[in-house]
């Protein structure tokens, strides 16, 4: 039997490391964490929810701005294998960011089966875009803003990465000042012969346009790469894998593995102001920690 992809033989070996919800012995403690978390945030914090970035009731941002005006901004894509989750789940990543005096604006999009992944991709690097253009009405500063991602989100931010936004957005070529990816997709291959390919109807063109591994090109962006050490081998390797082909671009990256986090708390460090994801998101911007910004966790820390 020919290898589906890479080793793997099967549907179940693929799942095995690519489903990542039976990675952990309940997933919806992780669930229930994002949704509470995040509802607090919204009651806590000032916020424009629902702003829309472009033509179809999906594409909207929600917006936590900095108390102080002219704030850097960090823009977060939601993850969950492109068919599940909203930007509701993960307002609390602005927790951290807060704290720091960052804006924080969460991405919302279409989902699979309803669209595909080209128009996914399309959305996010719309919404890109639209903060570059727009935040500085929200109090952010369009010179200092950091892009990130998770899961599919992670994908996602490195599809953006890809951009060629001098030529087709009429933007600065590297408009970023940094990317964070967290338990990122780097090659959607594998989940052609997953179980849920059914929702996402990836073929030959879809691999080949929206297969970040594959298109790294030139780029001044620093990034980030982050993925913890129970999370299936697969997100670990095409973690180090992408790290090594921005590099081998001329490209600057860091990569920073998280001891004893799996692929959904690997996050959590956003919710936390001291953490090293939240920590390289300031130095990339140059912001000023606040009081709680304090010294550098080590990464088996338990986020506040």
């Amino acid at each position: 039997m020919q290898p589906l992809y890479r080793q793997f033989r099967t549907q179940e070996q693929i799942d095995a490391q690519y489903d990542v919800e039976k990675s952990v012995p309940d997933f919806m403690v992780y669930a229930r964490h994002y949704v509470e978390e995040s509802e607090g945030v919204r009651s806590r914090f000032a916020a424009s929810l629902d702003v829309p970035y472009g033509p179809t009731l999906d594409e909207t941002l929600d917006i936590f701005p900095a108390e102080q005006p002219g704030a850097p901004v960090f823009v977060f894509i939601h993850g969950g294998a492109w068919r599940i989750l909203s930007s509701k789940e993960f307002s609390t990543v602005a927790q951290g960011l807060h704290a720091r005096g960052i804006t924080t604006v969460v991405v919302n999009y279409a989902l699979c089966p309803k669209v595909g992944i080209d128009e996914i991709t399309r959305q996010s690097r719309a919404a890109v875009a639209w903060v570059l253009r727009n935040i500085e009405r929200h109090g952010g500063d369009p010179k200092r803003v950091v892009l990130g991602g998770h899961s599919a989100g992670g994908h996602l931010t490195a599809m953006c990465l890809q951009t060629d936004w001098e030529n087709d957005y009429g933007l600065a070529k590297d408009p970023l000042a940094g990317a964070v990816m967290v338990s990122g997709v780097f090659e959607i291959e594998p989940f052609r012969w997953s179980s849920i390919q059914p929702m996402l109807q990836i073929d030959d063109g879809v691999i080949r346009r929206n297969t970040p591994m594959h298109s790294v090109r030139r780029c001044t962006t620093p990034i980030l790469v982050s993925w913890g050490s129970d999370e299936p081998e697969e997100f670990a390797r095409q973690s180090r894998a992408f790290v090594q082909a921005w590099t081998d671009a001329g490209n600057q990256a860091e990569a920073l593995p998280q001891e004893g986090r799996n692929h959904f708390d690997a996050i959590y460090g956003l919710e936390a102001p001291a953490h090293p994801l939240t920590a390289w998101i300031a130095n990339a911007v140059a912001a000023e920690g606040t009081a709680d910004g304090g010294a550098v966790q080590p990464m088996n820390a338990t986020p506040a």
